[in-house]
This record gives structure tokens, sequence and C-alpha cells, in this order.
């Protein structure tokens, strides 16, 4: 026997909705697409409205020279001789914003328009001879180059660089340092708070100040029963520096790390700068022993050997 039909569950599974349904957004239009893609910001005009502006500057022209044959009627004038003229005045004006944009392709370049010596140079005649921080290999300040070099290890002058980097950045935004009357700086020394303007003068004070003026140099035998005479001589300049700066690494190693990172060594070097240069580091006392040194050693310069060595 066939199942009983139910209309009531039947209708149950039918959908209805009781309210109409949200219209969707409108498509836009096959010409709106078009514009979205074009990249004209003007638009053009349409053929119509194009051919009414030739009429009405074919109508002006006529009527321009139909006023200019009133008025000479003698020589009147062609259309191409109205022509030639109007290229005639408009080439002057090329020419002048030809010359414009020169000019202030020159400024953007850095270069001086009015200066003599660049006619028929793009970028003008180098200076003859080249300054000291035109040349490739000597761009860099002589103490900061020395320096980075025996920051150097393995090789690595980029790592080397880096870390000087990072020590005139340190000494750069250090704040200013408290001198010490006990130990003075060279003669010359700007005041203490235009150093972190130029970390580059802030550096190459600190190196001058603690490099020794003499050193010892010992004569192997001289002295008898094998022992080597020491002779005090003056230091060139780029010896002192090393010296100088060496003792300033080798404190620097000797700190405990306040952290981990490539960064802690260039740190540690120029907080051991600004101490140079505040007079609270150990390497003033290297330096007075040195010159002491030196100075105990001046009586062996009257050596009969030493004298012939001279």
């Amino acid at each position: 026997m066939p199942p009983r039909l139910n209309v009531w569950s039947t209708c149950r599974a039918l959908s209805i909705r009781s309210t109409q349904p949200v219209n969707q957004l409108a498509q836009p239009t096959i010409a709106a697409r078009a514009r979205c893609f074009s990249d004209r910001s003007i638009r053009t005009p349409s053929d119509k409205s194009s051919n009414q502006f030739k009429k009405l500057m074919a109508q002006k022209l006529k009527a321009r020279a139909a006023r200019a044959e009133a008025e000479n009627p003698e020589q009147p004038e062609q259309p191409e001789q109205e022509e030639q003229i109007e290229e005639a005045a408009v080439e002057p004006e090329k020419e002048k914003n030809k010359e414009a944009l020169r000019i202030l392709q020159q400024v953007a370049y850095g270069i001086n328009p009015a200066d003599a010596s660049i006619e028929g140079h793009k970028f003008g005649l180098p200076e003859l001879p080249l300054p000291s921080d035109k040349h490739v290999k000597h761009r860099y300040d002589p103490i900061v180059d020395q320096m980075t070099r025996l920051l150097m290890e393995d090789g690595k002058l980029g790592k080397a660089q880096r870390d000087m980097a990072m020590i005139l950045n340190y000494l750069r935004t250090s704040p200013p340092p408290r001198f010490n009357p006990s130990r003075p700086l060279v003669a010359g020394a700007p005041p203490a708070a235009h150093l972190p303007l130029n970390p580059v003068l802030y550096f190459s004070l600190a190196v001058e100040t603690i490099a020794p003026l003499v050193g010892v140099l010992k004569f192997a035998g001289i002295a008898g029963g094998g022992k080597a005479l020491e002779v005090p001589v003056p230091l060139p300049a780029r010896k002192r520096r090393r010296i100088a700066f060496n003792w300033i690494l080798e404190t620097a190693r000797k700190k405990p790390s306040k952290g981990s990172g490539r960064t802690m060594f260039a740190h540690r070097v120029a907080e051991e700068i600004v101490a140079v240069v505040e007079g609270r580091s150990t390497v003033w006392d290297k330096r007075h022993l040195a010159h002491r040194i030196a100075t105990a050693a001046r009586a062996n310069l009257n050596h009969a050997k030493v004298k012939g060595l001279r």
C-alpha cells in the first residue's frame, strides 16, 4: 500500500521568502569599464566639437588676413608669410627654454653655471692639483684611515670600517666630555661642547693627545755583557698614532663586555676614547711610563758608539 501524502510536510520543504531580495549593485557599463583602464586624464574632444573648433580658427585667420590686407593694400601678406613670421618668433623662445633647462640641470648637479671653465664640458674641468679628499684612495681622514686598518682582523676591512663608523657614531651621540685639568689635551683643542659635533675631530684629538712623543731604540751589544743600550729617539707621526691606538685597543679588549653582538667591541673602544679625553683612562699611565723611560735614557746619547752611529 503506497504511503499517504501529507500536504503540510511538502509545504514545509519549500523555501518561501516573505520579503523581496535586496537588489544587487548595478554592474558598470562597458563604457565605464573602458574609462577605468584609460590612462588619459583629459578627455579628448569629439569629432563634431573639433570640427567646430577648426572652423572657428579658420574664420579668425581669414579675418586677420583681411584686416592686414586692408591696412597694407600694396603688400598683402600671404598665409605662408604669416607662418614664417610666427616660426621666426617662436625659434628664439625655444632656444631660451633649452638654455634655461641646461642651466637648471647644471645647478641640480652642483655646478656653477657662471663658471667659465665648464664651457664645452658637461661637469667642468677638475681642479689641479686634485684636493686630498677628491682622490678615491685618500678620501678619508688620514688618522681615521690608519686607525681603521689597525682595527682590521683577518683582512676584513669592511668589518673594520663598520666598527669605525659605530665608534664615530657613539662619539657623535655622547654628551660633551668633562676635561681634567691635570691631564690637558693638545694645544688648540676646541671646547668640550664642540667635540660631539665633529666626531672625526673628537677621535683625532684623543689619539694625538695620548700619543707618546719619544720612544726608546735599543742597540744590541753596545752596553757590554750582551746587554742592549737604550737610546731615546723622537717618533714620527704615524708611529706615534699607531702606538697610542694600540694602547687603546689593548685596554678595550681587557674590559668586560656589557652585552653580546658585533657592536660591543666598537662601543668599548668608543668608551675608552671618551675616558682618554676626560683623563680617566689607564692609557695615560702608559704614556707617562714611556716618557719616563726615555728621559732616564738621555745619558746614553753621549755614548761613544752611539755618537758614531748618528
